[in-house]
């Protein structure tokens, strides 16, 4: 009887591991489903935000260069915007604060249904910035403030890295630095993002559309990164595929973040070359937008 007891015990305890060992197998296999984002790179810092957060990086980042400013603005109007709204353009706010930057109508920023424009409220931001003195050498966080007047004057150090990444990223200076995961499935409008382009760089831009392809010749590399990577940033708006800068480029993948490849024929034998069919200059870059289906 002893005997019988110990087999079934033996017995019972072979059953429980190999279910646990299932169970965890299965858990392993289980799909890891990564949300809808954009990330960048700069630095030796990343930096994940969602892609209506992107569009908004973008159009802040946009704006400091429509005005010729340097990159070191698009880094603070995005370390400020990041702590008054976290990127997101708040219809509401503390007393009549409203928008990206919370900027408040009764203290002259605007109208309310102006500074509800992003385009708008980062203009009003970079305007009142270059009154600032010393803004191109001081403190980030202490030149924000500067233009804010928060409350919390020492809130908009924590978001130094965030915004840096992202300027460097968004103003071309850091090459490969955006990648988006965007799963949806309306077709881009090759329209909208030449406007977005040309109310960014005007004139400075050439763009030659067929089909939903632009190819983008502009004066530098950097500025065809810029090109590129604020296309990117307003995928959720865009519908961007595919994107290209001289011999990098960039697919759209509906599960992972996939990352630029480099295409010279120096680059390591596992990265396949653009199969475009004409090769770009570095100071070029070419966008495929989404088509239907």
């Amino acid at each position: 009887m002893a005997l019988v007891v110990v087999a079934l015990v033996v017995a019972l305890a072979v059953l429980v591991s190999l279910a646990i060992r299932a169970a965890g197998s299965s858990l392993r296999r289980a799909p890891v489903i990564v949300p809808a984002q954009c990330l960048a790179t700069a630095g030796g810092h990343s930096s994940a935000i969602t892609l209506e957060q992107a569009g908004n990086a973008a159009i802040i980042a946009g704006e400091s260069m429509r005005r010729g400013l340097p990159p070191r603005a698009a880094t603070i109007g995005l370390v400020t915007a990041w702590q008054e709204s976290h990127l997101r353009n708040l219809d509401y706010g503390d007393r009549d604060s409203l928008g990206l930057f919370q900027q408040r109508p009764s203290q002259g920023w605007g109208t309310p249904e102006q500074i509800m424009d992003p385009w708008y409220a980062a203009g009003a931001f970079y305007a009142a910035l270059v009154k600032v003195p010393g803004w191109q050498t001081g403190v980030i966080n202490d030149v924000a403030q500067a233009v804010q007047r928060s409350g919390y004057p020492d809130a908009y150090a924590q978001h130094e890295a965030n915004g840096r990444a992202w300027a460097s990223a968004l103003t071309g200076q850091s090459p490969a630095a955006v990648r988006c995961l965007d799963r949806g499935t309306v077709p881009g409008d090759p329209a909208v993002a030449a406007a977005l382009l040309q109310r960014i760089w005007g004139d400075a831009v050439r763009i030659e559309t067929t089909g939903r392809t632009l190819l983008v010749t502009v004066p530098d590399a950097a500025t065809a990164w810029a090109v590129a990577q604020v296309t990117l940033a307003n995928t959720a708006t865009a519908g961007v595929a595919r994107a290209e800068v001289g011999s990098w480029s960039w697919t759209m993948s509906t599960d992972h973040l996939a990352a630029w490849s480099d295409g010279t024929p120096s680059a390591t034998p596992t990265v396949t070359p653009s199969p475009s069919p004409v090769r770009l200059q570095p100071n070029q870059a070419r966008l495929t937008l989404r088509g239907p289906g």
